[in-house]
């Protein structure tokens, strides 16, 4: 019987099998999906189905730099110990290793460590562990110069943050004591030019409902704005914000004075923006033996 790709990907919906895996699956049982499922259990491969609806929301962010290159990828899993496993962070090593190679999420997904795919090779690991685990996301800088820096790190080159600066001109020095400072303040971009029009027109207009509470006239509302919007930027832009080693300085000027231009960044924290949800385990049962 001949396996389309249609029956591959429901097979693969159903056990959270990898690609390959579940079209030998199929081939080995003549196309008969039951068949496959039960297959795909005696290999062990079955098991990440069971999983892949719990929430992954630890884990670790790992970079990785190749001349004037560099990579950042999040691998998930549901608690802070697998975190801690030697074989997850070699696997999390191997696939920002593979990440050097590809351009986003979706190639790196498909590229291969020690003849599989990382999407299997997840696969195999969640069957192996027994937590979730997803590959969340990928990013890639190009510059110059590129300097790595990770925040608590759990092993060499990855931990919960991740950070790449790419400048021209300076030295590793100042690319790290800035990458340092981008873990611990977040900058929401590089310049104004960099921020999203829409957040700060968004922004402005608070500020304008805000100042007319005051009943001040209009003329005297635009010159507050234009204060106020420069504070703003020099809270959420990189270059205006003051330089967490030098507060005297923006980061933009220490650059500057040190003979430096910072040209991107690339800011990766394990698990933000997931929303976990806690299960209270105790109330279910109460309640299920209420009726």
């Amino acid at each position: 019987m001949a396996i389309t790709a249609s029956m591959v990907k429901e097979l693969r919906d159903s056990t959270g099998a990898g690609m390959m895996d579940a079209k030998k699956a199929l081939t080995e049982n003549d196309g008969d999906m039951e068949a496959a499922v039960d297959w795909l259990r005696t290999k062990g491969l079955a098991k990440a189905a069971k999983k892949s609806g719990r929430t992954a929301a630890e884990g670790l962010v790992a970079v990785k730099v190749e001349g004037g290159h560099g990579v950042a990828v999040e691998v998930n899993s549901e608690t802070d110990f697998v975190g801690k496993n030697a074989e997850f962070q070699s696997m999390v090593s191997n696939i920002a290793d593979a990440a050097l190679k590809v351009d986003d999420v979706e190639a790196l997904k498909a590229a291969e460590i020690d003849g599989k795919s990382v999407e299997t090779t997840l696969t195999d690991a969640i069957a192996k562990i027994g937590e979730n685990m997803s590959l969340r996301r990928m990013q890639s800088i190009e510059g110059e110069t590129v300097v790595s820096y990770v925040h608590n790190a759990a092993a060499p080159g990855m931990g919960k943050i991740g950070v790449l600066v790419a400048m021209t001109g300076g030295n590793e020095e100042l690319g790290k004591q800035i990458a340092m400072h981008i873990a611990a303040v977040n900058p929401a971009s590089l310049s104004e030019a960099d921020l999203d029009p829409a957040v700060v027109e968004k922004e402005k207009q608070v500020q304008m409902d805000i100042a007319r509470e005051s009943g001040k006239p209009e003329a005297v509302i635009e010159k507050m704005i234009t204060g106020r919007m420069q504070k703003y930027m020099s809270e959420v832009t990189l270059v205006n914000q003051s330089f967490v080693v030098n507060p005297d300085l923006t980061v933009g000027k220490a650059a500057e004075e040190a003979g430096a231009t910072i040209t991107g960044f690339v800011r990766l924290e394990v698990g933000e923006g997931i929303e976990v949800v806690k299960e209270d385990f105790a109330a279910e049962v109460a309640k299920a033996a209420k009726g």
